[in-house]
């Protein structure tokens, strides 16, 4: 154990090692390329993200920001690209529908000590072995909360849509009459144009110019439109993102304890398997033939990360799927990649901070639409599917069970089913399903994702 706090205190690791003397000025050209790229993609992501977790836009880029630099300070992949991802969505959301940043503050700063303490144990070996079918499952779930809690943006209505499943179709019903049709034009327009802009290149900043279009469009054609702008619900954007914010404790009862587990728990679980998949899908796809990423280290940074970063205004974040493959196909070759794209993310923000106000709802949630909608990877439901009836049914169970009940009864549901009946209906995968999943990655033992991972159709952080 002491050695392995002595590696996660080393800051110049093997992480380093393809920059040198010789190649010094190639690596920090193509890691600064790579984090202006991905810098123009994720303000827009995170202020979404942000928004959806009912928190402030501002907090989504200073969170977007500073994770990404602790993350690639203290964690144990070259490429991993560190923000605000989907799977954090509905548990921020429950938290803040009845608590405050505070409390948030307080549940991130316990997740965080327990992450570190999992990777000091060797911890990261045992999360690896979460099986294919529940991740795949989780993330339609996720996919679905996510969907349904913006269809209010979408619609243009003015009442938020919010509570559980039922809950939000209820409330969808219920403000019918609050549809405004050019808000739906303009949703569909920024997921269209982002979708169209992504298949045409890597290098487009799609979400970025999508929303700018857009925003173009609601200021001018589409003025007298009665859209529902960020100004409208939140103010005027600050340019001031930093603002230290401490924990706090509401008046203690059996209720807040049981929630403060819970949400610590939910924090712990997403941020170790996320930071996983992501970790390995990184490796596979930027063709790592040197030094893998080292799964407990990543936990000690996952735990650094979720200290820092709400302390600093922001709030729990973990690696990115689409934000990391668009870095690595934008050039990435070191962690000093994701140095870049905190710095200029923070500094474009500066001074674009005037007009981000500006930006209507709607866009914000056409983007969350289209983040849901490439959460549902259909090669990965296939590849489940075939494996076996029983994979086949745990992924259906654990995709329904996430919007009925809520994030952790729907995993941890699942995780039981799958201990206690594995051993009767599991089964090897034969040859012929081997041969079927040549094109994806075990992402390591349990953990699958493809091999070929086309950045335009990755959820934008999303699992």
């Amino acid at each position: 154990m002491w050695d392995r706090l002595k590696l996660f205190l080393t800051f110049w690791d093997c992480r380093f090692e393809d920059l040198n003397a010789r190649t010094w000025k190639s690596v920090v050209y193509r890691d600064f390329s790579a984090g202006l790229i991905t810098a123009m993609t994720a303000i827009p992501m995170a202020m979404g993200f942000a928004m959806a977790m009912g928190l402030r836009p501002e907090q989504g880029i200073i969170a977007g920001a500073v994770a990404c630099l602790i993350g690639r300070t203290w964690g144990g992949s070259k490429y991993q690209v560190y923000g605000p991802t989907a799977a954090f969505i509905p548990i921020i959301a429950g938290l803040m529908a009845t608590y405050d940043h505070g409390f948030l503050v307080l549940v991130s700063l316990i997740a965080g000590p327990v992450l570190m303490v999992m990777g000091l144990a060797g911890m990261g070996k045992v999360l690896q072995r979460v099986p294919a079918s529940i991740v795949v499952g989780f993330t339609i779930g996720i996919a679905v909360t996510i969907a349904l809690s913006n269809v209010g943006e979408v619609l243009g209505y003015r009442s938020p849509v919010s509570g559980g499943l039922i809950e939000k179709l209820g409330a969808i019903w219920e403000h019918m009459g609050e549809f405004n049709v050019w808000a739906l034009v303009l949703a569909l327009t920024t997921f269209a144009l982002t979708r169209y802009l992504l298949r045409v290149s890597i290098y487009i900043p799609a979400p970025l110019i999508a929303i700018g279009v857009c925003t173009l469009l609601a200021a001018t054609v589409l003025g007298s439109s009665g859209l529902i702008l960020v100004r409208t619900r939140y103010g005027e954007v600050p340019s001031n993102f930093f603002a230290f914010t401490p924990p706090t404790l509401p008046e203690m009862s059996p209720t807040v304890v049981m929630d403060l587990v819970y949400f610590v728990a939910a924090i712990v679980f997403v941020s170790a398997v996320e930071s996983l998949l992501c970790s390995s899908m990184a490796d596979r796809l930027a063709d790592n033939r040197g030094a893998p990423f080292n799964p407990d280290k990543e936990f000690w940074g996952q735990g650094m990360v979720q200290i820092i970063t709400p302390l600093l205004n922001g709030f729990p974040c973990t690696g990115a799927l689409a934000r990391t493959a668009t870095s690595i196909q934008a050039g990435a070759v070191t962690p000093f990649a994701g140095y870049f794209k905190g710095v200029l993310k923070l500094t474009m923000a500066y001074y674009m901070a005037a007009y981000l106000d500006l930006v209507p709802m709607a866009c914000i949630g056409g983007i969350l639409l289209w983040v849901a909608s490439n959460m549902v990877k259909p090669a990965e439901v296939k590849h489940v599917w075939n494996h076996n009836w029983f994979h086949g049914l745990l992924m259906v169970f654990t995709a329904a069970m996430v919007p009925l009940t809520d994030f952790l009864t729907g995993v941890l549901s699942a995780l039981i089913l799958y201990g206690l009946l594995a051993r009767y209906f599991d089964r090897p995968v034969s040859a012929p399903e081997e041969q079927e999943s040549a094109s994806t990655v075990v992402a390591p033992p349990g953990i699958t994702v493809r091999a070929h991972v086309d950045p335009s159709e990755v959820g934008v952080g999303e699992r």
